[in-house]
């Protein structure tokens, strides 16, 4: 997944936010399986999948 500008996630519903954090984390999750079977080529993706969790969990806090 490309990484979002937390502009343009602020222009989101909060539907639209809760669903693009299930999908990010069930990313994370695919991840951490390629991880364990040695399949993972790119390791630097665990941190950009967490940021992007984070900056939504963050934005849905805000527009409660």
């Amino acid at each position: 997944m490309s990484r979002v500008k937390a502009r343009e996630l602020r222009s989101l519903t909060p539907q639209e936010l809760a669903q693009k954090r299930e999908a990010l984390e069930k990313e994370l999750h695919d991840l951490r399986q390629k991880k364990v079977t040695g399949q993972l080529d790119k390791p630097h993706q665990f941190k950009a999948v967490r940021r992007q969790i984070a900056q939504i969990l963050t934005l849905g806090k805000e527009k409660k």
